[in-house]
């Protein structure tokens, strides 16, 4: 029998062991993040300290299919992951930004962890399919190719987006004689981004128009003041993820005369960095959380009689992760609009257990929407 001593010390070595692979697993950085307000610029710092701390295991990856795609999400994620840190010293700084200056503990162990996940649901539905369209007016003329929408869809596919031009909306729209100004048709948007299979479409649009002509630096410059809405939609669903907008920006270029059409380009690509990245980030955020921890799922099942889709509601309410479940019911079709800690890969999952067999029949999953249908019907 071993004496109270020799367990006495193995029990220490074991405590010792573990604080080490802790102590091993955790990286404690410095960093500072800056933005329009100090929400902005600590996001911005926890992004840091994720990039700077989980530098090492990310670039490990690097080899891997969608790389940026992935290693861009879990960035996204940074205030889920990093979340052991203390505000250093914040305040404003130069050029009327905020500066945030953290110190934050990273865990290598959940960077992989929030990999691993990522690229589980890339392989069930693919890289994510977006729609941009921005219309551009230019002295209040519709201009046939906006800078916007091209810098948009640059980023996006920098980032390993599947991304559809709005030129190609442009002309399903004139073959179905559909208004020029689509961008507000929402419902319009809404189906032809479904028919190019995407799950997030982005709308709005860009104005620049002429505020006379200065003497810049001893040149006469044509200058133009603009303006810019983006709104971002689930396309499954329709539901509104965010809405970005630069109120008035202020650009130009060389020429002697009011209007001048390359001077209202200038404006609008000045105002085009700005405002790319904010619907980049947020896109890259809605994305995210959509894959990562619920958002809303939107269950669809037909053939039910309306005592079935209330006792349905009841049952689905019931599930572990499920915070609220809506639903309607339309022409033998229940709606439900469910709220959990889950995705919709997730949900799917437990759908198909023996419990639910006889109830449902999963015929079509989505990012966040699944279609059913009684079965049997």
């Amino acid at each position: 029998m071993r004496s109270r001593w020799t367990v006495g010390l193995a029990a220490l070595a074991a405590v010792v062991l573990a604080t080490a692979a802790v102590a091993e697993d955790v990286v404690v950085v410095k960093v500072t993040g800056e933005g329009v307000d100090k929400d902005t610029a600590l996001k911005a710092a926890l992004r840091a300290a994720l990039e700077q701390g989980g530098k090492q295991e990310i670039s490990s990856y690097s080899q891997v299919e969608n790389f940026e795609l992935i290693r861009d999400t879990i960035y996204s994620k940074a205030e889920g992951l990093v979340t052991d840190y203390k505000i250093v010293d914040h305040g404003a700084a130069a050029g009327g930004t905020y500066f945030c200056e953290i110190q934050a503990k990273v865990s290598k162990s959940a960077v992989a962890s929030s990999w691993g996940a990522v690229q589980n649901v890339l392989d069930q539905i693919g890289r994510p399919g977006v729609m941009v369209m921005i219309s551009e007016y230019i002295d209040d003329v519709l201009d046939d190719s906006s800078i916007l929408e091209s810098k948009i869809e640059e980023r996006l596919i920098k980032s390993g987006f599947d991304v559809y031009a709005g030129a190609q909306v442009r002309e399903i729209a004139k073959r179905e004689s559909a208004d020029a100004a689509i961008e507000d048709n929402v419902a319009k948007m809404q189906a032809i981004a479904k028919d190019f299979g995407t799950q997030i479409f982005i709308t709005g649009s860009a104005h620049a128009n002429a505020a006379g002509v200065e003497d810049l630096y001893g040149a006469k410059t044509a200058m133009y003041n603009g303006d810019a809405a983006v709104k971002m939609f689930y396309t499954d669903t329709g539901r509104l993820l965010a809405s970005e907008s630069l109120p008035q920006w202020r650009g130009g270029a060389r020429g002697h005369f009011t209007a001048n059409k390359q001077a209202g380009k200038m404006a609008l690509s000045n105002a085009g960095a700005e405002l790319v990245e904010m619907v980049y980030r947020t896109c890259m955020q809605q994305w995210a959380t959509q894959i990562s921890a619920g958002g809303e799922i939107q269950l669809e099942i037909e053939g039910l009689k309306v005592p079935e889709a209330i006792k349905l509601k009841k049952k689905l309410a019931a599930m572990d992760g499920i915070e609220k479940v809506n639903y309607q019911f339309t022409k033998g079709i229940a709606r439900y609009r469910i709220v959990g800690k889950m995705t919709a890969m997730d949900f799917t999952e437990a759908l198909v257990e023996p419990d639910w067999e006889a109830l449902i029949e999963i015929v079509d999953v989505k990012l966040n929407r699944i279609q059913a249908k009684k079965p049997g019907s």
